[in-house]
C-alpha cells in the first residue's frame, strides 16, 4: 500500500539522502563519528560483558507466517570422522546451520526495504535481484559498530511490565523516557527502546510475542531524525508497531526509516 500524503511529506522532511554523498551506503551509521566511539568507551564502567540476542536455535521466533523465515536447523554433518579411514590418525567433527537471516537477533540492510522503485539515497529497486542479491545497500557496507548503547524503557515509563495492545511509542514517550533515566541520547548513539515484549517468548507464546506488538510508531520518526541516532534496536519481533496505526499504511515506520533515513535498525 502507498505511504498516504502526510506520511509521505513527512519522509521528504527526514530524508538524509545524499548528506553523505550520493555513493554512500551506510546510512545514520555514518554518526558514529570518533569523537561518538570515545563516548562510548568513556561510557563502560564496570566491563562486564552480556548478550541482548535472542538464542540461534530451532525454538526461534519465526512461526512460519512468512515463507523462508525458518528458525534455525541444526545438523551434524561428521562426528568423530577418520579422514584417513584410520580412527588412529586425524578425526573431525564438523556441522551444518540452515536458516532464514530473520531467524533471530539482526539488523536490516538498508537493501531490505523500499517503495516506488527506490531505495536508499536514490537507489534503485533494480540492484536487488533474485540471483545475485543486493548488489548495493547490503549490510556488508555497515561494518563494526562501536558507539554508545542507550536503553529507554518505554514499559517502565508507562508503569507496566509488557503492554497488552499495540501501542504505538512516539517521540514525546522516547524523549520522557530519555528524561527518566537521567541520561541525553546523542548524534551517533545506538537506541534500545523496551517494551517488555520479550515476556511472551519467554512464556514460549511465539504467535503472541509478534501480534499484537507495541513499537516504534511514525510519531517517534521526526526524534530519531532529530537526534541523529546512528541505530534503534527494539525488543520486539516486528520492530514497529504491529498491526500498523493506520491501517492504508503496512509498515511505513520500516519504509520511512530505511529508504529515507538510511537509519540503521
Amino acid at each position: 500500500m502507498p505511504l498516504p500524503d502526510e506520511l509521505k511529506q513527512l519522509a521528504k522532511r527526514v530524508s538524509n539522502w545524499g548528506r553523505w554523498g550520493a555513493d554512500d551506503q551506510r546510512g545514520t551509521l555514518n554518526f558514529i563519528t570518533p569523537e561518538a566511539v570515545r563516548r562510548g568507551v568513556a561510557a563502560v564502567r564496570r566491563g562486564v560483558s552480556f548478550s541482548l540476542s535472542i538464542p540461534y536455535d530451532d525454538d526461534g521466533p519465526q512461526t512460519g507466517v512468512i515463507p523462508g523465515r525458518i528458525n534455525p536447523r541444526h545438523t551434524m554433518i561428521m562426528a568423530n570422522a577418520p579422514f584417513t579411514g584410520d580412527p588412529a590418525d586425524f578425526t573431525t567433527s564438523d556441522d551444518l546451520v540452515e536458516m532464514g537471516v530473520q531467524a533471530a537477533t539482526h539488523w536490516d540492510a538498508l537493501a531490505h526495504v523500499g517503495y516506488e522503485g527506490l531505495l536508499y539515497n536514490n537507489t534503485s529497486d533494480a540492484e536487488v535481484t533474485q540471483d545475485g542479491g543486493a548488489e548495493k545497500l547490503g549490510i556488508e557496507h555497515y561494518g563494526p559498530i562501536v558507539t554508545r548503547g542507550v536503553m529507554l524503557d518505554v514499559a517502565r515509563l508507562k508503569g507496566v511490565e509488557y503492554f497488552d495492545d499495540n501501542y504505538a511509542i512516539g517521540g514525546d514517550d522516547l524523549a520522557a523516557a530519555e528524561q527518566q533515566a537521567g541520561v541525553t541520547v546523542e548524534s551517533g548513539d545506538v537506541l534500545l527502546v523496551r517494551t517488555g515484549q520479550m515476556e511472551w517468548l519467554r512464556r514460549g507464546d511465539k504467535q503472541r510475542f509478534g501480534d499484537p506488538s507495541p513499537g516504534l510508531g511514525a510519531g517517534a520518526i521526526e526524534y530519531l531524525h532529530d537526534k541523529e541516532v546512528a541505530a534503534v534496536a527494539t525488543d520486539t519481533l516486528v520492530f514497529e508497531v504491529w498491526p500498523s496505526e493506520d491501517p492504508a499504511a503496512l509498515l511505513p515506520v520500516h519504509m520511512i526509516d530505511l529508504r529515507d533515513m538510511g537509519l540503521v535498525q
